[in-house]
């Protein structure tokens, strides 16, 4: 399995990050793909790369959370570092106007702009749509083309919503929350091809039942596997094999 999103370089897996990747490589996750957020976390993201190399991968892109006064510097960070090394995707980048839409126009403005840079560097994108769904694919319309492909990560959206993204190119990132009751994201993947969805955590956040509420981590990815292997009735282990190729031909690795 792949574990396409998740924030392994966070302060929560500071005390015990040797043992979280032991068991999510007992759990047979092969790769983990890391988002970045903004260059306040961006050595942590190298140190954890540096120090399981092959097996974590990093990404570079700004979060629309930490869109604010500021966000211009923030991209220029983000483009120097483009320009240095070697990564995976651009993202987590995208809209969030749950939280707060005071730095909408902002958003929008930097989403475009790493929109740009995924075409220009032929990287997938990793969008991030809290309440913006609509939003994040008229503006990927607005670039769509051949070259421009990547995840919708813990897409919420509609079941048009769904179709849409995957007429854009874009795969579906399907995590923890399809194992929470009247989420609607079950009747959703059931009507969606497995060819279009991949696998993540987004850990340390949104950990799929029975660990609800509690830290997530990249070896629950196989909760997420089986809940969809339930709802399509077919084996567990061609759901992980479906969506890790899913993954590689994302990331290319």
């Amino acid at each position: 399995m792949t574990d396409t999103h998740s924030h392994i370089y966070s302060n929560e897996f500071e005390s015990d990050l040797n043992l979280v990747i032991q068991r999510a490589k007992d759990e047979g996750v092969e790769k983990i793909f890391m988002p970045a957020i903004s260059k306040d976390e961006y050595n942590m993201m190298m140190w954890v790369q540096k120090k399981y190399p092959e097996f974590c991968f990093p990404m570079m892109g700004l979060h629309p959370c930490y869109v604010k006064e500021d966000f211009k510097e923030q991209l220029d960070f983000v483009e120097q570092k483009l320009s240095e090394q070697k990564f995976y995707g651009i993202g987590e980048c995208g809209l969030d106007f749950y939280w707060d839409t005071s730095f909408k126009t902002q958003q929008q403005e930097a989403f475009e702009q790493q929109i740009i840079w995924a075409k220009e560097k032929k990287l997938p994108l990793i969008i991030h749509s809290r309440n913006s769904t609509k939003d994040c694919l008229d503006l990927v319309e607005k670039y769509a083309s051949d070259d421009l492909l990547g995840i919708f990560h813990c897409f919420s959206g509609t079941l048009y919503e769904a179709e849409r993204a995957i007429s854009l190119n874009f795969y579906l990132g399907i995590g923890g929350v399809i194992t929470y009751k009247n989420s609607g994201l079950a009747e959703i993947v059931e009507r969606i091809s497995l060819n279009k969805i991949v696998l993540e955590t987004d850990a340390p956040y949104l950990s799929p039942v029975p660990f609800r509420g509690k830290r997530n981590e990249s070896s629950y990815l196989k909760y997420i596997a089986e809940k969809i292997s339930h709802i399509k009735s077919i084996p567990v282990e061609d759901v992980s094999k479906i969506t890790t190729l899913n993954s590689k031909k994302i990331f290319g690795v």
